[in-house]
């Protein structure tokens, strides 16, 4: 049941992620040099936040939520900051994909894009909770998906 869940919110994660790609092109705002550049920046920040997350995890690296059983607590580079900037990443490249977009659909599927990596996020956090006894007090002082915002309470 569990790795049923987990493939399922992964399939999710992607799908949605290649809707925001693939939806048609809206008119909601005006997509201009300005908006093209902010995309860019930003679709550049979201790799840049996902491959310094994927190259930070190492062998603890798994697609699933569920973690790797006997894999080592990261918390340095990236992860001294955050705790989740692979799923920081996707939802940033998905903003550059909604500049881009610029319809209605877009913001839709990105809402739903960041609803799902929160819940995978808080599911999977449970889970290193369990696993790793320190992530609580690691929680207490990296951000979730930002520095310092979205820290965990510090109790037992």
């Amino acid at each position: 049941m569990k790795r049923a869940l987990a493939l399922s919110l992964v399939a999710g994660q992607f799908l949605l992620l290649g809707a925001l790609v693939f939806l048609p092109h809206g008119s909601l705002w005006s997509t201009g040099i300005g908006v093209i550049v902010a995309a860019i920046a930003l679709g550049l920040v979201g790799a840049a936040l996902a491959v310094l997350g994927v190259v930070g995890l190492g062998p603890a690296l798994t697609a699933s939520p569920i973690p790797r059983e006997r894999a080592p607590l990261i918390t340095s580079g990236v992860y001294g900051l955050m705790r989740s900037p692979i799923y920081a990443g996707l939802m940033t490249g998905g903003v550059a994909l909604v500049l881009v977009g610029a319809s209605a659909w877009h913001v839709v599927v990105w809402i739903a894009l960041v609803a799902l990596l929160s819940v995978k996020t808080r599911w999977e956090e449970r889970m290193l909770v369990a696993e790793h006894p320190e992530y609580r007090s690691y929680g207490a002082r990296a951000g979730r998906f930002l520095p310092g915002v979205g820290r965990l309470a510090e109790r037992g």
